[in-house]
């Protein structure tokens, strides 16, 4: 009985941190799924004219994903499908995760957003891009970048 106290309590507390509304504002669940190419990246052809796309918690890129088997599969295929404005060789590391929000799509109820530090040579400073995981929408460029050269 006392475990299942502690287990109570510890869920019950999980789910206090979690907003119990959902900010995003670009999740689209009839985005088409993207292609791969032959490298098993993401095939991204649209560039974003929003200044916020990517660039806030609020407008993520939302690669979504299959299972849990490999979770972060689809942000390193929409990220290496990516490359600095002129065509540069872009280099990425996840630097944090933020943002708890509601999500259907996760076995906790809710999801989070993994924040990504770009970088190229030349580059005066690195950039952060939102990522999510949890939901789908139409995989574009966010302004400020390119795509690696085919």
């Amino acid at each position: 009985m006392r475990n299942f106290l502690i287990l109570l309590l510890i869920a019950v507390s999980s789910v206090g941190c979690v907003s119990t509304k959902n900010t995003i504002r670009n999740i689209d669940n009839n985005a088409p799924v993207p292609r791969l190419d032959k490298n098993d990246n993401f095939i991204v052809t649209d560039f974003s004219t929003d200044r916020k796309y990517g660039y806030d918690p609020d407008y993520p890129v939302n690669v979504f994903f299959r299972n849990t088997a490999n979770d972060s599969i689809n942000q390193k295929r929409y990220l290496n499908a990516l490359a600095g404005p002129n065509g540069e060789k872009i280099f990425f590391r996840k630097v944090d995760t933020c943002c708890p929000f509601p999500s259907e799509h996760s076995v906790m109820g809710a999801g989070y957003l993994d924040i990504y530090e770009i970088s190229w040579v030349g580059q005066k400073k690195p950039i952060r891009l939102y990522i999510n995981i949890y939901e789908k929408g139409l995989l574009k460029v966010p302004m400020g970048m390119g795509l690696k050269p085919q």
